[in-house]
């Protein structure tokens, strides 16, 4: 399923910019007025994770997978053993960080280019496919709205926020180095 599709109707989204914004506040990930470009990604992050967002712990919890990433400590979780011991899980991550080494931005068609040539290439789909993609990117398996998070990657470590934000390629590179 790409990001387009969809098997539900679109939940309400509750959360808007502003709330972003308090959340990245609350938790220090921005310590000043916004410039124009984090403003411009509180819009996006409101609209793509917001009504993926049942409440606001579900939202910082979203937004906590874009402002802390560390690979390590994500390949030490049960979650990473569990996917990682899946059908071709090692195949798709492989795959997954030659298709990101290129170092276009990662916009919502790219990334379904990407999903799309591991569909092809390693006849895949599913859980399959998407749990090992959400883990070495977003890190942890789970469903679409993890996508949503990998889709504010790239824009986030563009738009210079005080934490330093690991893009899609930054940490597919850092994935692979510590997996054994």
């Amino acid at each position: 399923m790409t990001m387009q599709e969809s098997a539900s109707p679109p939940a309400e989204n509750k959360f808007s910019a502003a709330d972003v914004l308090r959340i990245l506040r609350d938790h220090n990930w921005l310590t000043s007025d916004p410039s124009e470009a984090q403003a411009a990604w509180c819009e996006r992050a409101a609209a793509l994770l917001g009504a993926k967002s049942s409440d606001c712990a579900a939202l910082v919890h979203l937004l906590s997978l874009i402002f802390r990433y560390d690979a390590r400590e994500i390949l030490s979780t049960m979650d990473a053993h569990v996917v990682l011991s899946r059908y071709a899980a090692r195949d798709v991550v492989r795959k997954l960080a030659n298709l990101l080494l290129d170092p276009a931005q990662l916009t919502t068609e790219r990334f379904n280019e990407i999903v799309d040539a591991l569909k092809t290439e390693l006849d895949i789909r599913g859980r399959e496919l998407f749990h090992p993609l959400r883990l070495a990117l977003a890190g942890r398996s789970g469903e679409g709205e993890l996508d949503r998070v990998v889709l504010l990657l790239d824009d986030a470590a563009g738009a210079s926020f005080p934490a330093p934000i690991k893009c899609a390629r930054t940490r597919i590179i850092e994935f692979c180095s510590a997996l054994d």
